[in-house]
Parts: structure tokens; sequence; C-alpha cells
């Protein structure tokens, strides 16, 4: 409140960041380093997947099918999730087992449906050549990405949490190899300082500080020296959540989720699966929500329009009622609704917890909040990517902080878009109820979130419009 900003964390003492940077700065720019490998390899394999059908449009159904049925068995076989190790022939056996399920699969539904020898033999021919040109595509693409990482030009700026001898070694390879697409900015630890010659960028609670500051979109757990419950306090925090996880599995020859190790150097090093919503779940997510959203706005807007008849014959003008709310990484945000009654003032706007029971609102506004009819404007932030159909409800920036200084998971929801229903509204848990309910509700849906989770909590909540608009 003084007017004087927060000083940088490289400028306070013990953050020595220039001691330990490796090189004067990253080549990658902003909008390079934002770039997944997935988002080369998929539509690499697509295109590959589809070539055939430049030469013969005769098989293009069961093509189509092919194609589809190997995208998916890449994804969740884990051949899109990131590596940082690369080499085709790491790959190859993967590759040309899924691929020959996948054309195998496909043998039978066209030797079912068709009789005729020479159509499923050319069709087969086409499957096989889909399949050369995949691993083809892939081997291309591995030395694309290699070559970029090695030029810098698709690096990311990484923290190595743990100052002991297996973070060591691993900010040695780091430093010595760009190919594996880290660029090691420093050391974050428990401890103020380990004694020896290794010097710490800050502690654990200096991470939400250090992320920005040195623009970091990696962290990589080694042997850091606390708990696993503190660490993983401060990793799910927003700003740490942010990030990408590795870690060092404290059992080595632990095998990572994509079924082929991952190593760097000869540590063997695993992605953590994720804590937010990232890379193919995000688009997932979102290309969900605006299909939603539209839809949803299309058919309510009978009902919006009354709702902001009613709204206006109960009250006057000032039919939307716009507040700040938090929402994902802790950004705020105005939140629209139909006004259900006026505060006196913006204090209490935005202290206020519960007006259940206010006698200011009237038999419009009791309705349209016992319904939740009052929140259908929130399609609009929707379509604003400021938030999401399903997640986490938003909060005022008041009890964001008092609630995360009371419950240490409260600040985690944080990590995904808030969202217009929740899975701890559709459990119970509105109104007066306990936060850390709520925290725990919100956590369970971000950490096993899937369309399927989606489409239950949305079913549940029609079911609770339903009936508390029969009451």
């Amino acid at each position: 409140m003084s007017g004087v900003p927060d000083p940088d964390p490289t400028d306070r003492p013990g953050l020595e960041t220039t001691a330990v940077l490796p090189y004067a700065g990253s080549r990658a720019s902003t909008r390079t380093r934002a770039l997944r490998a997935w988002m080369l390899t998929l539509p690499v394999d697509v295109v590959a997947l589809l070539i055939p059908l430049l030469v013969s449009q005769t098989y293009w159904r069961g093509t189509l099918a092919y194609a589809a049925l190997v995208v998916t068995v890449f994804a969740t076989g884990g051949l899109y999730r990131a590596r940082r190790h690369l080499g085709i022939l790491d790959e190859l056996p993967t590759l040309c087992g899924r691929l020959l399920s996948c054309g195998a699969a496909v043998a039978i539904i066209a030797a079912v449906r068709h009789e005729s020898v020479p159509y499923v033999s050319g069709f087969m021919r086409d499957v096989a050549l889909c399949g050369v040109l995949v691993v083809v595509g892939r081997a291309g693409t591995r030395k694309l990405i290699l070559v970029a990482r090695r030029r810098r030009w698709m690096e990311h700026n990484a923290i190595v949490v743990g100052a002991g001898p297996v973070g060591q070694e691993l900010a040695r390879l780091l430093r010595r190899h760009p190919r594996y697409g880290l660029r090691f900015v420093g050391f974050v630890d428990a401890a103020p300082q380990r004694p020896g010659p290794v010097p710490l960028i800050g502690t654990l609670d200096d991470l939400e500080r250090l992320i920005p500051a040195l623009d970091c979109d990696v962290m990589v757990i080694a042997d850091p020296d606390c708990s696993e419950a503190a660490l993983m306090e401060v990793l799910l925090r927003p700003v740490s959540a942010g990030c990408n996880l590795w870690a060092v599995p404290r059992l080595w020859g632990s095998r990572s989720q994509a079924g082929y190790p991952d190593h760097v150097g000869a540590i063997p090093i695993t992605e953590i699966g994720d804590t937010t919503f990232t890379g193919p779940r995000w688009a997932i997510k979102r290309a969900s929500d605006l299909v939603l959203a539209t839809v949803a706005a299309a058919l309510l807007s009978p009902v919006l329009l009354l709702g902001a008849v009613a709204t206006f014959l109960e009250g006057g003008r000032g039919v939307f009622f716009r507040q700040e709310r938090i929402g994902r990484y802790g950004r705020p945000f105005q939140v629209v609704k139909f006004r259900t009654m006026r505060p006196v003032d913006e204090f209490e706007s935005q202290t206020n917890w519960s007006i259940a029971h206010d006698r200011r609102i009237g038999p419009v506004g009791r309705f349209m909040r016992r319904t939740s009819l009052d929140e259908l404007p929130q399609l609009w932030n929707i379509l604003r990517g400021e938030m999401s159909v399903v997640g986490p409800r938003p909060e005022r920036p008041h009890f964001v902080a008092k609630f995360s200084a009371t419950y240490p998971t409260y600040a985690m929801r944080h990590r995904v878009p808030v969202g217009l229903t929740g899975l701890a509204q559709v459990s119970g848990l509105r109104g007066d109820t306990p936060i850390s309910d709520r925290a725990r509700f919100d956590n369970y849906y971000i950490e096993n979130w899937s369309l399927w989770l989606d489409v239950k909590v949305l079913l549940r909540t029609v079911a609770e419009v339903l009936r508390a608009g029969g009451r």
C-alpha cells in the first residue's frame, strides 16, 4: 500500500542467481518456448496416416477409421507425452507394436465387412504404407526437435529442486547437453544454504517469487531435503502448478508412464502426471467449454431474456452485477451475474460471506439464487476464457486470502480455471459448509479430471436446479 514495488527476488540476499546461470540468456523466445513436442508430432502423424487418400479414395472410410484408431492408441499409450531423451530407436518397438495391433484390428473388420480378397489386400497395403510413413515422420520430427534444442530455440528454463549429489549431477548434465531441452537456472532446496560449493537461488518458499522472475516453466525434483508432504504442498500452489514437473525416482529403475524409460544422461527421470490442465488436456477441456457454452447460450437465450426482464422489473436498472473474483493461477477477473440485491457499498460486496437470508432480496432474486439462474450470465466469462463450465467455484479476493491462510490446500484449487458449477457444489457443499471439504472436493476433481467426470457434474447440476425449482 506504500506504493513501493516488491523487491525482485534476484535482488534479495542469498539469491545470487547469476552465480548459477550457465549462460547469459536463452535464445528461445516466449513463443518457441511455449511449443511442445506433441504439437509437431501429432500433425505429422495425422498427415502420414492420411497420405494414402491422395493416391486413392477407394478405402477412405477404412483409412479414416485407422487414422483415428492409431492416434487414440498413441495418445492413451503415452506416445504424445513429453520426453527429455529423444531417439527413434527407443520408440521403434512401441511404435511398431501399436501400429501392428491397430492394423490387425482393422484387418479383421475389413475381412468381416468385405468378402472381396482384392479389396481387403488393397486396403491392407494402404495400412502398411501408413505405418511406414508414421515411423519415417517420427524419425524426422525427432531430428527436428533435437536440432531446435541444440540451437536453444526450443528450450525451457528449469529449476532443480534439491541440491544434493543427484541434483548436482543433473544440473551438470543439463548444462553440458542442450539436447534435453532444459536450461538450468538454479537450485532450490528446503535448507537456507547447504554447506559446500553449491549456491542456492532460494528455498522452497521462494518458488512462487522465483518462477515468474526467472521465467521458469519446468521444475525437476531431485533429492530435496524435506518430506514429500511438505514438497507437494509447495508444488501444488497455483504458480508452481503452472510448471511441468519432472522427478528422479527415489527407487532407480522405475519406469515412466510412457511405457519405456526416459532419462537425462544415466539418471532416470519421469514426468509427474498433470496436476493442472495443460497440453492436450487443456485443449480438450477448452474445446468442450466453447461447444457447451455456445450451445447453452443459444438454447437458454429465452431463459436469459426472461431473467433480465424479471430482474429489471424487481430492481430497476442495473440488471447485471459484476464483481472481482480470483481465477486460474490467482489472476483476478470480473464475474457477471444477474443482480439479486444491491449491496450498501463495495466493501460489503467484497466481504459479506452469505446473503441467503438478507431481507433486501426480493422474490425474484430469491428464486434465481435458489435455482442458480443468476449464474447463467457467466456463460460470457466461459466464452472469454476466464472460466470453465465445470471447475472450482470462483471466490472473492478477500476470502481467497483468508481461506488460503487458514486451509493449506485451498490455494491449490487455482491450478485450473474456475467453473460455472463444480463437484463440491453438486455434492451438497454450498452456502455455509466447511471450506476444507470444498477444497478437498475441488482438488479431487482436478487430480481425477476426465470428460466423463465433467458430464457427471453437469447432469447432477441439472438435477439440482430442477429439484430447487420445484420447491
